[in-house]
Order: structure tokens, then C-alpha cells, then sequence
């Protein structure tokens, strides 16, 4: 008897309908064809396993089956679940006449239980496209499948529950998510905010500035003067997560195995910050079966390096094509993969080896050219994409411990929402472009016009301070974002003034 099951492979965040079809026939053989990993060929044991448990025999017969198409290879021990329904209904031991309106996913213990599964939201967003009238899958990972409209979701935990599905003896209970008001609800403060810092109000003036336009930021200062506590709290005044980038993120988290059990859509925007160890692959995203890097599962959020000089310097340069493009792609000999990497990059980094170079009351013991040799860790090419290089200094005693709380995460985020719908209405027409970090030079001579004063003041500072050539257009794109959070129509000379108070570590300038 020919029965035929329904899965999906995915690939990059997508995923691909696979036909299994199961033959049992008489002689008392087993063929899994259709190019399966060894994942899959090990399928036959633990099918067995859960079958003889749960009181199902494995039939004695001849069985053939087929994952199509069978150019796409099929990796993973996901597929345990449709290949032994395939066999049973083949087999005749539960009817095939709902198996064509259900895709089937789920890996099997020996004792029949179903463990979680990678790319849940891909493939049931695949169900859904392909027009099958619902999905059954291991329950722990049903919430995150239930966020897709127009399907019906089951979560599972044991074999036996979907055979009694199909063999009419039982009803499974559909999984149902309330979307809006799970994504919404979630999206409360995390306990995190800009009011627990002390002090370094110009850092977080250069924070503000960089969330309201999206501009990569870099920060530089000594140990313990709070680099890091300020980068984790940067997502807290970035605007929150639409739907639409929720279940972008979602599907790429999903694909790595990262969204956790039980859970729906990613409610807060990522923040990834990888060890200075990383290897380029894990930063990048690839390996023999291609899976997202960091830069993917920091796609709508921040990625933050700390210790940047520390990153190997081939894992920095790697970084630069994800940082012009907005996305990654793996090639290999037989397929290529695409993954979106539009991310923030915020950095930190200490002036010199012993980190107090610049230090208003301790004296630096490292030479000129230990400093210089430091600072070129990190290339031109890198340092060019970053557009907010700003200097920390310690906190004075009089600020650590003042008891005036500062201003919380929650006013900020308004200002920077409010220049965000701005830059929205500004590049309504351009595909390409939703923030001010992204103009190029075109976008510049139109958008970013400064008046003659302005015109004047950013001579006269190229000149004076040295400013690197580069520095030009990273200026004009910061001085558009600090006129976006004042509502200025034009580029001002205030605003040209404090876009360039942001390039200390330009290389002609840093340590004058």
C-alpha cells in the first residue's frame, strides 16, 4: 500500500514542503531514499523503538520509502514522526484518509515521546502557504507555531496520541495564541534602564543619538567606566518591535534553536554580545549545514563587541560586507543561503593596553607606540562604518553617589520614536532606506543640506582638528539625526558642533 505523509526541510528562514511516501510491499525489508542524513537513516531505530513501546508493531515487510523532491538533502531527526505514521498507515495499521490535510513533525524518543524541533515558525508558516488544514508537532514547541494565522496547531507529546488521532479513536486539542496580547504584554520593561547609570550624560546623549538614526556607535574609556552596563541598556530606548520584524526575528531565532519552549513571537529587539574568542563562522553564520551567526540573531537589535581590539582581526573584517548590505549569504558547492543582518553595532574598547591612556588621574605605562600598535587593531575599512566614536570618562564620587534618580529609558524612547516616524515619512519612497545611517552619498546632497554657518563651522573643523576625509558624510548623517530628534527641517550649526564632538577616535585626532 502507497501512503504518502507531509513534512518540510528548511533552509536559510524558509522552508520547503517534503513528500514522504511510504511502500510496504511483501518481503521484510527497509529503504529510506531521498538524500537523508545519517539523522534520518538512524530514524529506523528509533521508530521501532517508540512503535514496540507504545504496543504498535514495526511491520514485516518490505518498506521503500521516499523523501521528495530528493535533490534537497534532508538533515535532522525531525522527519521521525511523519516517516512512522507513513509506516503504520502503509502498513495498514491506521487509516491514510486525514494525512493529506496534516503536516507532520517531530523527533522521537525510544520510548515514543516527542522532543523539540528547530524552525518550528518556518515550517508552519510553509503548512499554511501550501494550504494544509493544520500541523501536529511536539507540544513544547506549539506556541510558537500557533502565531500563524489560518493554521491549526497541535502539540504533541507522545506517538501514541497521534496515531489514536488518525485512527479516529481520539481528539487532539488545538493550540491557540492570542497574538497581540502575548506580543504586546511582553514587551514590558525588563528591569533594565538608562536612570540606573550615574553620570555620563554625554554618552547617553551619543546612545539617543544612535538609536534615533541608527548609527553604529563606539565607545572608548578606561575600565569600569560603565562601557558595557550602557550598551545593555540601549535596546530599552530603541523603538519597540513591530509584528512584522517580530516574525523576522522569530524565524531566524527559531532556525538556530534559540526561541526557547513554549514560547510565541520575540517580543523585545535582540542583544547579542558574542566573546571576543568567536570564530568567524560563529560570527558570520555557516558550517557544514549552514546556520545563522550572530549578526543574524542580532538582526533588528544590537550586537555588542566588547573589548573590540581583543576580536580577532579576520572576525572583524567579516563584519564589514553584513554591515553595508544588511545581509550574509553561505554559499556551498551545492546550495546558498541568505540571512538578514541588519543590525546595530555598538562597541567598546579600552585607550591602550593598560587601559589609561587619557586617564584624568592615572598615568598611562604603556608607550606611543604600544598605543598606536593597539589602536590599529581595529582597521580603517571597519572604523569607517562606524558613525558615533565617543570617549567615557570615570565617573567623579560626586555622581556615583547622588541620590537625584536620572532620566528613565521610557523618555528617551519617546524622542527617539518620534525621530524615527520622521526618517519613516522622510524615505517613504526608497525600498532600501528606513534610517538616516543608511544614506548614501545622493542621499546626502538631498536630505542632509547644511545652511552656510554650518557649511562654514565643518570647514573650518576638517581643517583645525584633522578630520579624516571619511569623517564628512558620518558627520552630515549624525547632524541630520540630532536635527530629527529637535524637529529642524535644516542642518544647523549646533547640530554640525555636536556631530563632530562625536569622532575621537578619528586616527589623525585621538590623544591631541
Amino acid at each position: 500500500m502507497l501512503v504518502k505523509t507531509y513534512a518540510a526541510a528548511v533552509h536559510g528562514i524558509s522552508a520547503t514542503l517534503i513528500t514522504i511516501e511510504v511502500n510496504c510491499t511483501k518481503g521484510i525489508q527497509f529503504f529510506l531514499v531521498g538524500l537523508p542524513d545519517v539523522a534520518v537513516r538512524e530514524s529506523h531505530e528509533r521508530i521501532v523503538s517508540a512503535l514496540q513501546v507504545n504496543g504498535y508493531a514495526f511491520p514485516r515487510s518490505r518498506v521503500v520509502i521516499n523523501m521528495a523532491p530528493a535533490d534537497i538533502r534532508k538533515e535532522g531527526s525531525a522527519y521521525d514522526l511523519p516517516l512512522a505514521i507513513g509506516i503504520l498507515a502503509a502498513a495498514g495499521t491506521l487509516s491514510d484518509e486525514r494525512l493529506s490535510r496534516f503536516m507532520l513533525m517531530g523527533e522521537l524518543s525510544l520510548d515514543g515521546s516527542l522532543q523539540p524541533i528547530k524552525g518550528a515558525l518556518p515550517i508552519a508558516l510553509k503548512a499554511h502557504e501550501e494550504g494544509f488544514k493544520g500541523l501536529i508537532l511536539p507540544k513544547q514547541n506549539a506556541c510558537e507555531a500557533a502565531v500563524t494565522d489560518g493554521l491549526e496547531v497541535y502539540g504533541v507529546d507522545n506517538i501514541r496520541e497521534v496515531i489514536e488521532f488518525f485512527s479516529g479513536q481520539r481528539e487532539l486539542e488545538r493550540t491557540t495564541v492570542d497574538m497581540y496580547d502575548d506580543f504586546f504584554r511582553r514587551q514590558q520593561d525588563d528591569g533594565m534602564d538608562f536612570s540606573d547609570v550615574r553620570g555620563q550624560e554625554n554618552v547617553k546623549r551619543a546612545l539617543e543619538v544612535a538609536a534615533a538614526g541608527g548609527h553604529n556607535l563606539i565607545m572608548i574609556g578606561p575600565p569600569g567606566s560603565g562601557k558595557s552596563m550602557l550598551a545593555k541598556r540601549l535596546p530599552t530606548i530603541l523603538p519597540p518591535l513591530t509584528l512584522q520584524e517580530a516574525l523576522e526575528t522569530t524565524k531566524i531565532h527559531s532556525v538556530a534553536g534559540k526561541t526557547g519552549t513554549n514560547t510565541g513571537l520575540l517580543a523585545r529587539r535582540p542583544f547579542r554580545a558574542p566573546h571576543h574568542t568567536i570564530s568567524d563562522v560563529a560570527m558570520v553564520g555557516g558550517g557544514t549545514f549552514p546556520q545563522p551567526g550572530e549578526i543574524s540573531l542580532a538582526h533588528n537589535g544590537v550586537l555588542f563587541l566588547d573589548e573590540l581590539p581583543e576580536f580577532n582581526r579576520s572576525v572583524l573584517e567579516v563584519l564589514r560586507q553584513p554591515l553595508e548590505d544588511r545581509h550574509i549569504s553561505i554559499s556551498r558547492a551545492r546550495f546558498a543561503v541568505d540571512y538578514p543582518a541588519s543590525f546595530m553595532l555598538v562597541a567598546s574598547m579600552n585607550p591602550c593596553p593598560c587601559g589609561y591612556y587619557n586617564h584624568p588621574s592615572r598615568p598611562c605605562v604603556c608607550s606611543p607606540g604600544a598605543v598606536l600598535k593597539y589602536m590599529n587593531r581595529i582597521s580603517g575599512p571597519l572604523l569607517d562604518r562606524i558613525d558615533i566614536q565617543v570617549e567615557i570618562v570615570p565617573v567623579p564620587f560626586e555622581k556615583i553617589s547622588e541620590q537625584r534618580p536620572s532620566e528613565p529609558s521610557e523618555a528617551v524612547r519617546d524622542r527617539v520614536i518620534k525621530a524615527r516616524e520622521i526618517q519613516k515619512q522622510r524615505f517613504a519612497g526608497h525600498q532600501s532606506l528606513y534610517c538616516n545611517a543608511q544614506m548614501g552619498t545622493k542621499d546626502l546632497h538631498r536630505y542632509a543640506v547644511p545652511d552656510t554657518e554650518s557649511l562654514a563651522l565643518l570647514k573650518n573643523a576638517m581643517q583645525r582638528l584633522n578630520l579624516s576625509a571619511r569623517a564628512y558624510d558620518r558627520i552630515l548623517k549624525v547632524s541630520r539625526t540630532i536635527a530629527d530628534l529637535e524637529g529642524a527641517n535644516r542642518i544647523r550649526a549646533q547640530h554640525i558642533a555636536e556631530a563632530i564632538g562625536y569622532r575621537n577616535l578619528d586616527r589623525e585626532t585621538w590623544g591631541a
